[in-house]
């Protein structure tokens, strides 16, 4: 069995590169002329290289590298202090652009019981610059490995005629193969759905897309450090990277010749979709092909990348529990019924794809998507059981295994690598630790990890999970911040698309991410940085755009996104969690201004504003009451005001923008960039403003100011959903659910103003009216009578106000008519509401005396606060389905 050291070794230089092993830091001297202030500015204020690397900015001679200086001199700016303060206001803009459009990556603890913060994503204002000669060679050579890659697994999952060549020849151990929870044998022998007018029983392909780690040593060559072949992350980044670095140098990028990377993303849809029509073909059943891109969820490291791919591929989101296989069928559960999917562009995991038969534990995978994907019914970019690839071991057999299957020798080397399973190759390198990396072979709870302070017994207990490779010093790319440009180690990765016929084609860029320091991880969770990677160009620039040339009738109809259940129950959720939040904070402020007037009111009043906090959440139960102790009341409400976790039985606003921030966050691909800023803005300002020294509560004139720019926000926020969202079938269900939580609010509040018998001074009728925020039409309508005949006719029977009961039955019934169903479906959603109106009429009441009317009144309260609870479980029962495996909180 050839060793894998010798095999990652022999390795040729990078022809036509030069080659140098440290960079200087001489004296700058820009050349006068045009341009003159970029290049002294970035000459001059570059902090000197690590000895010993390359430096990715300046020559030997302290020169700028020649594509530098051509994007210095693009540099606006007169003289070196007013550029170099343009440039610090760019990294500003940049930052507030990124949290603007809600870029996040969620970072995650080793305490399991710590959730996961979402941060902002991090990007640095320069790009990375990769000259034609450079980008040459790695295109080149990231597409022999991908065709490489395809090759191997078609070969090791193969069955036939000459199949596993590398397990017969000795070119792949069997240890490393097989015990790799990353090999799939329910995959053996099954062959990828053919691609476009294949043969039945032809093999299609395996991977659509591949990622390469890439890195620049200090001899100029590039390396390839890792490879990624489940659902390579990133291209969402790439794509708002530049995006947004593009826009801060529009001159440069044009004048240096940059590559555009839209036509990459479009193959990919392409390739897929061309796949998936194959497959809808040879189903023959009718269905238009459906493409849609699988995420982990929320909760996912990179779940706004996928939120921005998707919407930007034009591809529904869904997570595992939108799916189930019916008939070794797969399909997506939407508000309409099962909708056939043939195509599955996921950032899943293997392991986590199939609870049957992969992870029993997972709730994040499809039951029977295994069996889906062997009766060749559904295409997946990538197919299930290439993780295995991923292995840091893999790296060290691929040079022999390139000769075998291609005849061809790798153009990008590998790390120098060692697999701690073949004895020599162990024995030839357990002395020699101290420069080098020892990893796992198999992943550990994610991704291979890093064996610190490696022990030579740690790898004898089990040799086969542990490889050796060799450090590299990776190049130093500019970073600026703070006037200055610092040097910082830099590792990029590289993308290659396959299209129909199964050639390979590299994204002309990627996603460049840098450590602070020699010794720290380039990786996102562990604090890295990102850049956009420009790669430069001699020849014409690909113009291409994402948008199609010609739409066609057929283009149209498959672009009308369906809304999943899953989408359909956030989006009811989100209506309720808005309404209920925009509610507490009415209530709030009203209670709250009532006790910094610190007047006498009478007891029915006390009584019904300490009945509605408790009812609503707003103070926790068994509180003392205002008549019984103001003062405790009011600190009870004051701490709960604050408190997202509820932990005191308080349901409160803090607890209720937590709650709708999660509800938008699943919708990430559903909402404007806007709509979900204000969201969270609400969240972290109402947070901020509450902030006290440990242990002291906030005081009124510190809440109430908070309460008015909430309810400032809320009004923002209910402008974007109802003015500024498509009337879809989701829409319906986000307005429903509003209009569900405004109905039993309104009915709760009457009640208990009626119970309390509170609406018998002109104090509890005016208290109410701005609970229904109906008193700018009521002392126009009415002056001052408050007469409860008077606020029965505003606040129940018209039908024009939009929070009377019968203006929120009115729009109920007309939302519920549109939603999809059968007419008896949806007749039966009706039947939970009065027929016409509010239930009750002026009629009704001529007769009746003051105690009858709130008799009656009290019983229309309760009889349409039932409904409105019946109706908000039939509606669940009919659209939604629980992916989660556990309800919302009521």
């Amino acid at each position: 069995m050839p060793s894998s050291q010798s095999q990652s070794q022999s390795q040729s230089p990078q022809p036509g590169l030069a080659q140098t092993a440290s960079q200087g830091s001489l004296p700058f001297e820009a050349a006068p002329g045009a341009g003159a202030a970029g290049v002294h500015t970035l000459g001059s204020r570059t902090l000197p290289a690590d000895s010993g690397v390359w430096d990715e900015l300046r020559q030997p001679d302290g020169t700028l590298r020649p594509a530098w200086d051509a994007f210095a001199r693009a540099l606006p700016g007169t003289s070196e202090g007013d550029l170099a303060d343009d440039l610090d206001r760019r990294v500003g803009q940049v930052a507030q652009r990124i949290r603007q459009d809600g870029v996040t990556h969620n970072v995650f603890s080793d305490d399991p019981a710590v959730a996961a913060a979402s941060r902002p994503w991090s990007l640095e204002l320069l790009p990375l610059l990769i000259e034609p000669a450079d980008w040459a060679h790695i295109e080149a050579g990231v597409a022999q490995r991908a065709d490489l890659l395809q090759r191997m697994l078609a070969d090791l999952y193969g069955t036939g005629p000459g199949s596993q060549r590398l397990l017969h020849e000795g070119l792949l151990p069997p240890a490393l193969l097989l015990r790799h929870p990353g090999w799939l044998r329910p995959m053996v022998g099954v062959k990828p759905p053919p691609g476009p007018g294949g043969v039945e029983g032809e093999e299609g392909l395996r991977l659509f897309i591949v990622a390469f780690d890439l890195a620049r040593g200090p001899d100029g060559r590039w390396w390839q450090v890792a490879q990624r072949t489940q659902g390579p992350s990133g291209l969402g980044y790439v794509l708002h990277n530049r995006m947004v670095v593009a826009r801060q140098f529009p001159e440069a990028f044009r004048e240096l010749r940059v590559q555009r990377i839209a036509s990459s993303y479009r193959r990919l849809l392409d390739t897929l979709e061309t796949a998936a029509a194959e497959v809808a073909r040879r189903l023959g059943d009718g269905h238009t092909p459906r493409v849609v891109l699988l995420t982990p969820g929320p909760y996912s490291e990179t779940y706004f990348e996928h939120a921005y791919l998707a919407r930007y591929l034009g591809l529904p989101l869904v997570e595992g529990g939108d799916l189930t296989v019916r008939g070794d069928r797969l399909f997506l559960k939407t508000v309409e019924g099962l909708e056939p999917v043939h195509g599955l562009m996921r950032r899943l995991d293997d392991d986590w794809c199939d609870p049957l038969e992969l992870r029993p534990d997972s709730t994040l995978g499809v039951p029977g998507l295994l069996q889906a994907a062997r009766a060749g019914t559904v295409v997946m970019a990538n197919a299930l059981g290439s993780a295995f690839l991923e292995s840091p071991a893999v790296q060290g057999f691929l040079p022999a295994i390139a000769r075998r299957l291609t005849g061809q020798e790798l153009l990008l080397p590998s790390l120098p690598t060692w697999w701690c399973g073949e004895a020599a190759a162990w024995n030839d390198v357990r002395e020699q630790l101290d420069d080098k990396l020892v990893r796992s072979t198999f992943p550990r709870g994610g991704r291979t990890s890093q064996l610190r302070d490696a022990q030579a017994a740690a790898v004898d207990e089990d040799p086969d999970a542990w490889t050796v490779q060799g450090r590299l010093r990776f190049s130093r790319a500019p970073i600026w911040g703070a006037g200055v440009v610092a040097p910082r180690p830099a590792m990029v990765r590289v993308y290659a698309v396959a299209d129909a016929q199964g050639r390979w084609h590299v994204l002309p860029g990627g996603m460049t991410r840098v450590a602070r320091r020699e010794e720290a991880s380039v990786s996102m969770q562990r604090g890295g940085t990102s850049l956009d990677t420009w790669v430069l160009t001699e020849g014409p620039i690909d113009a291409f755009s994402m948008l199609p040339q010609r739409l066609e009738v057929d283009d149209i109809a498959q672009r009308r996104r369906p809304v999943s259940s899953r989408t359909g129950e956030n989006l009811f959720w989100l209506g309720r969690y808005t309404e209920r939040t925009e509610q507490l904070v009415r209530l709030a402020r009203a209670t709250l201004m009532f006790l910094d007037a610190d007047n006498e009111a009478a007891p029915a009043v006390r009584q019904v504003l300490s009945a509605l906090a408790v009812q609503t959440g707003l103070a926790p139960p068994g509180v003392p009451t205002l008549t019984q102790s103001a003062h405790l009341f009011e600190r009870a409400v004051l701490a709960g005001l604050g408190d997202p976790y509820g932990k005191d039985g308080t349901t409160s606003i803090a607890y209720n923008l937590a709650a709708l921030e999660r509800a938008s966050m699943a919708l990430r691909e559903r909402l404007s960039s806007e709509h979900w800023g204000v969201i969270r803005a609400m969240r972290e300002g109402f947070a901020r403003e509450l902030e006290t020294a440990s242990g002291q509560l906030p005081g009124l004139a510190q809440v109430l100011p908070a309460l008015d720019r909430l309810a400032l926000q809320l009004a923002a926020v209910t402008g974007a959903q109802t003015d500024r969202m498509t009337r879809d079938h989701g829409w319906r269900l986000l307005t429903v659910g509003r209009l569900i939580e405004r109905l039993i609010g309104v009915a709760t509040r009457l009640r208990a103003f009626l119970d309390a018998q509170a609406l018998g001074t002109a104090e509890g009728a005016e208290l109410l009216l701005e609970l229904f925020d109906s008193l700018i039409t009521f002392r126009a309508r009415y002056q001052r009578h408050e007469d409860l005949l008077a606020l029965t006719d505003l606040l129940v029977l018209d039908s024009t106000n939009p929070r009377a009961f019968a203006g929120v039955l009115r729009r109920l019934r007309t939302e519920l008519g549109k939603l999809p169903g059968e007419p008896e479906v949806l007749a039966e959603l009706l039947s939970q509401l009065p027929a016409e109106g509010a239930g009750l009429t002026l009629d009704e009441l001529r007769e009746a005396d003051e105690a009858d009317t709130a008799r009656r009144l009290r019983q229309l309260a309760q009889t349409l606060g039932g409904a409105a609870s019946r109706l908000a479980e039939r509606v669940s029962e009919r659209y939604f389905t629980l992916a989660q495996g556990v309800d919302q909180r009521v």
